[in-house]
């Protein structure tokens, strides 16, 4: 096994990194269920998931599609949701060196999973092995879970066997551990009263724009 060569400082969080990397994966036949279901072809569910890779903007996106929102809402979405990387990327930029290539490779794996397994290490070389082999699962198991779920989805009647649900059950299934702290009951409270409040009046897709207010909830003081 290649983990039997690592030393005992970056054993334990390569393993807990690649592991968490094939569960990912799961989550993205989810997504290539949702998004065949929601008109795209397996060709374009999976340049999605290869070029923006990222879960949530990917579901977001798809979502809006999928209710018959514009173009210019799902993209609006996704680029919010897709924010909170450029914070986690000054995180990891300390940690994270090298010629440009490197660093733009780096770029593209600076996802939730890969900053919060890095951030977790005690030290700084099993930060860096936790960045990579998290980020480099999670592509690689992300991107195979969308090929065959849009597969999958390509073959079967979506309606018949309820698979247009994936986005919403994904969506749950991801807001889920965030409502086990009071700021992420209220944020999922509020941007719930607020999508509600604003559907009669704004452009399908743009009340998921406006819910996303309730974030700063979460926002912690200085």
């Amino acid at each position: 096994m290649i983990f039997d060569r690592l030393d005992a400082e970056v054993r334990p969080a390569a393993t807990a990194s690649l592991t968490l990397g094939a569960v990912v994966g799961a989550f993205g036949a989810v997504f290539g269920v949702g998004a065949v279901a929601a008109g795209a072809t397996v060709a374009q569910a999976c340049v999605m998931s290869l070029l923006v890779f990222t879960g949530a903007s990917q579901f977001s996106a798809m979502s809006v599609i999928a209710t018959g929102g514009s173009t210019s809402s799902a993209l609006s979405s996704a680029i919010l949701l897709a924010a909170r990387n450029g914070v986690y990327g000054l995180t990891m930029a300390r940690h994270l060196h090298g010629p440009l290539w490197r660093r733009l490779l780096a770029a593209q794996l600076v996802l939730d999973e890969s900053t919060a397994m890095a951030t977790a290490q005690p030290s700084s070389r099993a930060k860096i092995t936790a960045f990579w082999v998290t980020g480099v699962s999670v592509y690689v198991f992300w991107n195979l879970g969308t090929l065959l779920g849009a597969i999958a989805g390509s073959n079967v009647d979506p309606q018949r066997y309820g698979l247009d649900a994936a986005f919403p059950a994904g969506f749950v299934a991801m807001v889920a551990p965030h409502l086990r702290t009071p700021e992420g009951r209220v944020a999922a409270a509020l941007g719930a009263v607020i999508c509600l409040v604003t559907i009669p009046f704004v452009p399908v897709g743009v009340s998921i724009l406006c819910a996303a207010v309730a974030v700063l909830v979460g926002v912690k003081r200085p």
